[in-house]
């Protein structure tokens, strides 16, 4: 993972991703896409299907196209200082970029048929919004729910941009396949959660930090029903991770680590990464990850 030169830079953009799950019989399994090798923002990377915040997520019609109200979304969140719009639109974002990034469509009713007729009429130039008055269809974030959120460090590492990122956790639809845009995206892959850490030590995928650490915390899941319960159990942690220089290496440490202002931790798993080997890995190395 390339970093870039320690800058100072803007605050962060409200942004929102899917971590898209389901169960195999060799355990669960997570979607991720491969990110334009041009892109801005991780390119090359795997991740998760999202992106920030559209001006238009907001302008939805909320009491037609959600299943459920925005202060409900609100609740949610856990973030008090947001106000309802905010909350209902960053829903609204999260389920928009998993259905131009991977095809998926979480609305009720949903099948092959409306995600195809919905892509249809994407690809003639309407709107998300307009897709969905068009086909009279609710989004269903009952089924969505919040897992984490992730602040980019105010010292940049890998990117110029920051965000403040809702990752959501939901199980894709049977009757419906996940599959990269070619456009935004241009790989993708199920794999477990494991499986993907392995391949990204191996060298055959580029993680950034975030991705990195919200496989190792799904590793700790069987099902995707055991995820679902922890998401409802708890309400989502705030990971601001901070930078710091040791000995020449670049550190990023996590809440509960001894060099982070946030002495409660926030993950299970290490409370660090460090930037050695052109990658991000812990201290004591691939299996601490599981520790």
């Amino acid at each position: 993972m390339e970093l870039h030169p320690e800058t100072l830079i803007s605050p962060a953009r409200d942004a929102a991703t899917v971590v898209m799950l389901r169960d195999t019989d060799q355990g669960l399994e997570v979607f991720l896409i491969k990110r334009h090798g041009l892109s801005d923002v991780l390119g090359g990377a795997y991740v998760f299907p999202g992106g920030k915040l559209d001006g238009n997520d907001a302008e939805l019609d909320m009491a037609t196209h959600l299943d459920q109200d925005g202060h409900a979304l609100h609740d949610s969140l856990n973030e008090p200082e947001l106000d309802a719009t905010t909350a209902a639109s960053l829903y609204v974002a999260a389920l928009r970029e998993a259905f131009e990034e991977s095809g998926v469509l979480f609305v009720e009713n949903s099948d092959e048929t409306t995600a195809a007729q919905a892509h249809a009429l994407l690809r003639q130039g309407m709107s998300f919004n307009e897709v969905l008055g068009a086909l009279s269809l609710r989004l269903q974030t009952q089924h969505v729910l919040p897992w984490s959120r992730w602040i980019t460090p105010r010292i940049s590492s890998i990117s110029s941009k920051r965000f403040d990122t809702r990752f959501f956790v939901a199980q894709v639809p049977a009757d419906q396949t996940a599959l990269h845009d070619n456009h935004e995206a241009t790989e993708s892959a199920w794999l477990a959660p494991r499986t993907a850490l392995t391949q990204y030590w191996q060298g055959e995928i580029e993680l950034a930090p975030p991705q990195i650490m919200s496989l190792a915390h799904l590793a700790r899941h069987p099902t995707v029903a055991s995820v679902l319960t922890e998401a409802r159990a708890r309400k989502p942690p705030v990971i601001e991770p901070q930078a710091h220089q040791q000995d020449g290496v670049r550190v990023l440490c996590y809440p509960g680590d001894v060099m982070h202002t946030v002495r409660e931790r926030a993950l299970p798993g290490p409370t660090r990464l460090l930037h050695i080997n052109q990658r991000f890995e812990p201290v004591q190395g691939f299996d601490a990850l599981f520790a």
